[in-house]
């Protein structure tokens, strides 16, 4: 056995120290991702906001997560953002309202500003209270900027080029048209998705004009047929109305993605569709491993789709077999097969490109 004096131990020690972060460089495909978003991709913005009622960081949420601690993220476990930084090599970009302006550089891999309850509009949080809209979330992004161009404007301009910009939107928006009167009268359901894109492109031209150049958006879900919605019919089937929305939103997205990558350079994006993933799991349930999907694991009432996800309601044992978590979003098996796919997956779900396609341009 060869004996170590201290000087030679702190040597191989920091050849170790070194070798692993190399290994770590050659893993992590971009230099950060930025997420935008809803409740799908939170991971603790709103734990944050004092007059938010869309929270989880309560139990039965993060029952299935390492620390096995609720962290605010609508799920048992990881959700979609968690996901896609393991498949990029990064850690979690953690919530943006949990760090200091002295502690943002030290986390240069991704900041997460997506928050439950957000929508492409200011309002959607009417009903839930207080949450950071996407124009908030652009805005708060501008911050973080101010502070990577203090490296350096050819570090930051770098850094913001090769970084992926992820956007997961939408929903809140459609379920406010169709919760609200008032917005009906105002807006044909046309015109009301035409706003959604022009006002998303908005914010997508902020972004590029700071030098954002990869962008990743998922198109809105088959969110007619989660179980809050299941369960307002007596057949427990999807609300049609809802889903034929969600896909005419999903067309006017990928043609606006399109335009900009024709009129912008190095504008470069991938588009994945949720919709058509969501589905395909549906039809094919047990293939993907699910028994239950049309009932929530966590919640009360017909289909646990009453009541939320709240700590004296039931939840499931088998949550591996449930698509659903709670009344509205995904379990983390349900996020685990929906990034897998839009990551790797075929131009059926990814257009023009997949995710891996896109960060290794």
């Amino acid at each position: 056995m060869v004996k170590m004096d201290g000087n030679n131990f702190i040597f191989f020690l920091t050849i170790c120290v070194l070798s692993w972060r190399m290994e770590l460089l050659k893993a992590q495909m971009v230099p950060a991702v930025y997420v935008f978003g809803d409740s799908l991709v939170d991971v603790g913005n709103n734990n944050f906001l004092p007059v938010s009622f869309a929270k989880a960081n309560f139990p039965h949420n993060g029952v299935d997560f390492p620390t096995r601690k609720p962290t605010g993220r609508f799920c048992n476990g990881k959700n979609a953002a968690d996901f896609l930084a393991e498949k990029l090599g990064l850690p979690s970009s953690p919530p943006y309202l949990s760090l200091s302006i002295n502690n943002i550089t030290s986390h240069l891999t991704g900041v997460s500003f997506a928050s439950g309850g957000a929508g492409i509009f200011n309002g959607t949080d009417h009903v839930f209270g207080q949450a950071m809209p996407l124009s908030d979330q652009v805005d708060d992004f501008m911050s973080v900027n101010k502070i990577l161009m203090k490296r350096g404007s050819s570090a930051a301009q770098n850094h913001t080029s090769k970084s992926l910009f992820a956007f997961v939107i939408g929903s809140n928006d459609l379920f406010d048209y169709f919760g609200s009167s008032k917005l009906r009268k105002q807006n044909t359901p046309q015109q009301y998705v035409d706003l959604m894109v022009t006002t998303l492109k908005q914010q997508l031209m902020r972004l590029y004009a700071v030098g954002a150049q990869k962008f990743f958006l998922a198109g809105v879900g088959t969110i007619g047929c989660i179980p809050v919605q299941r369960a307002k019919n007596k057949n427990h089937g999807c609300n049609a109305e809802h889903n034929f929305w969600a896909v005419k939103y999903n067309d006017e997205l990928k043609a606006m993605l399109n335009e900009l990558k024709s009129e912008l350079q190095d504008f470069n994006y991938s588009y994945s569709d949720t919709y058509g993933i969501m589905q395909t799991v549906i039809q094919n349930a047990s293939t993907y491993g699910f028994n239950e999907i049309e009932a929530a694991c966590c919640g009360l009432g017909e289909l646990r789709a009453r009541v939320p996800c709240l700590p004296f309601a039931t939840q499931c044992s088998n949550r591996t077999d449930h698509m659903f978590w709670d009344l509205y979003h995904p379990s983390e098996a349900t996020a685990r097969i929906v990034v897998d796919t839009l990551f790797d997956g075929p131009s059926q779900y990814c257009v023009p490109i997949n995710v891996r396609q896109l960060v290794s341009g």
